[in-house]
């Protein structure tokens, strides 16, 4: 399983359940990069996806507690049943937020992660990948600007 993420320099990833920085440059390395894939997100994160909709090309799936229905998401109550669901597909991203990060990372052997070099506020924080022993930077795959803001597309990959 692979993790797709956008991190600020300080690890934060949003607040009050959004991006507060995002760069169209990342939203379109997300878009071509998770393509055709199995994509893993809590409630929240659906919530502030455009219309709360699912994200087209994509077998969409919600990992949530709580016993809902959320029309175009295949619902989820574990890391299990997603574990489980992935079998069927080729490529499984996680994608967010926070609390799923967390539970899904011990399963994942790569990140993508973008990594944009300022720090707004965040509520909510991606574990620093840098200073986890179990991990380790295996190239960057694309660097540039956007209205001011450098950033950095990195894949690291499990020890």
């Amino acid at each position: 399983m692979e993790l797709i993420v956008a991190v600020y320099d300080d690890w934060g990833i949003g607040r009050d359940g959004t991006q507060p920085i995002a760069l169209s440059a990342d939203r379109i390395f997300f878009r071509e990069t998770t393509r055709g894939s199995l994509v893993i997100a809590g409630r929240r994160t659906i919530d502030d996806f455009p219309g709360r909709k699912p994200l087209p090309g994509r077998v969409n799936v919600a990992l949530t507690r709580q016993e809902i229905e959320i029309p175009g998401f295949i619902v989820c109550h574990s890391p299990a049943q997603v574990l489980e669901l992935a079998k069927n597909h080729e490529r499984a991203f996680v994608i967010g937020g926070g609390s799923v990060y967390r539970q899904m990372l011990p399963y994942c052997d790569r990140a993508y992660v973008t990594r944009v070099h300022t720090t707004p506020e965040s509520d909510t924080f991606f574990p620093n990948l840098d200073e986890d022993p179990q991990w380790y930077l295996s190239e960057t795959l694309q660097s540039g600007e956007e209205s001011g803001i450098f950033y950095e597309m990195l894949l690291y990959k499990r020890k």
